[in-house]
């Protein structure tokens, strides 16, 4: 008989998990009583650990670049099984609005450079040719070739109707017990909610708001690329999407309030302006707000916490970026393995320190 498996989560992360458990021979059901309505709903989808990187962050970078490395494969296997597109973006260009910006801008560079990873810098003149629909304030770029995009919400379909296809199963309600939860293994992956299962987890909820925006008739192109920058000490990224861009992101430590504020929506679009002066031009299409399962450190947690349970949690603002490697991490642990490029996650290194991050 196949070797049983929950997983307690829906979102991309869970999905995901369910998906290659079952192409590896387990029987898999998913128990998520709206699956792909959390914070994998309200994503950007940008897949951009090196534009993201910072001196001191090793683990972080790694985890991102062996994830980033992943994606391709993963993605092109999600397409062909689902019968859609999922990238919207082939690269990522970060944009310096004033001095400051342009030294964090070449730190970056020589530290992601240094750890094995191409960058290029760009100067005001070559940023206007490569993204001609720019701000004329923009001083510098910062062109990471092989960071990638995708449509968040088609990922969520691809993995459920690939899922399904590997015979996984769905059960539309929520665990309130992992001990009732009848399976020989079960995975934790039910993001900001995990500590309510299992309590030592230092995850907690940090709020994200996103605007989509549409394309109308005349407006100017968006840009070919993920558009990431700096306004006010606020981050601010264009993504790419077949009908229009994604705009985002806010970032609030609110508890559980998943309300989309006038200031945050006022936010989104002036920081949005000065990267690109004609995004006024699009329709607003929606204004919406995710919970994003933090940890102290920056780096989900991936690892077993007992015989019977894998956690696979607390992955932040990169959930989407390291889907490909959450799900081989978690598929490896259930088979009796290790992935050795997810080491870093490991639950066990906050050991008592957990409840404290709380």
């Amino acid at each position: 008989m196949a070797r049983s498996l929950a997983v307690v989560g829906g979102g991309v992360i869970g999905l995901s998990v369910a998906w290659r458990a079952a192409q590896c021979g387990w029987s898999v059901r998913v128990h998520d009583s709206a699956s792909g309505s959390g914070a994998s709903r309200v994503a950007g989808g940008m897949l951009a650990p090196l534009s993201e990187g910072w001196p001191g962050e090793d683990a972080v970078l790694a985890l991102g670049a062996a994830s980033l490395e992943r994606w391709p494969d993963f993605g092109k296997e999600l397409e062909v099984g689902a019968d859609l597109s999922l990238f919207t973006s082939t690269s990522s260009l970060t944009v310096a609005l004033d001095g400051a910006d342009v030294g964090d801008l070449r730190t970056i560079a020589d530290w992601v450079g240094a750890q094995g990873y191409d960058m290029e810098i760009l100067d005001r003149q070559q940023v206007r040719e490569l993204e001609p629909a720019l701000g004329p304030k923009v001083r510098l770029g910062l062109l990471a070739h092989s960071e990638l995009a995708v449509d968040n919400r088609l990922l969520l379909r691809a993995l459920r109707e690939n899922a399904l296809a590997a015979g996984v199963e769905f059960v539309t309600e929520n665990v309130r017990d992992l001990d009732s939860v009848e399976a020989d293994q079960i995975v934790l992956a039910s993001g900001r909610a995990a500590p309510s299962l299992w309590p030592s987890l230092p995850v907690r909820a940090v709020k994200g708001e996103i605007l989509r925006l549409g394309t109308r008739p005349g407006v100017t192109p968006a840009p070919g690329r993920t558009i990431r920058g700096t306004v006010h000490g606020r981050p601010a990224y264009l993504v790419p999407r077949a009908d229009g861009i994604v705009l985002g992101a806010t970032q609030y430590e609110s508890g559980e309030d998943t309300q989309v504020t006038v200031s945050g929506v006022r936010n989104l679009i002036a920081d949005a302006e000065a990267l690109m002066p004609a995004i006024g031009e699009y329709e607003l299409k929606e204004a919406a707000a995710g919970l994003r399962p933090m940890t102290p450190d920056n780096l989900p947690l991936i690892g077993r916490v007992s015989d019977r349970v894998v956690v696979a949690a607390g992955h932040g603002r990169n959930g989407i970026l390291l889907t490909p490697v959450t799900a081989d991490a978690v598929v490896a642990l259930l088979n009796g393995d290790a992935l050795v490029e997810a080491q870093s996650a490991n639950p066990e290194r906050f050991g008592e320190r957990s409840e404290v991050w709380r």
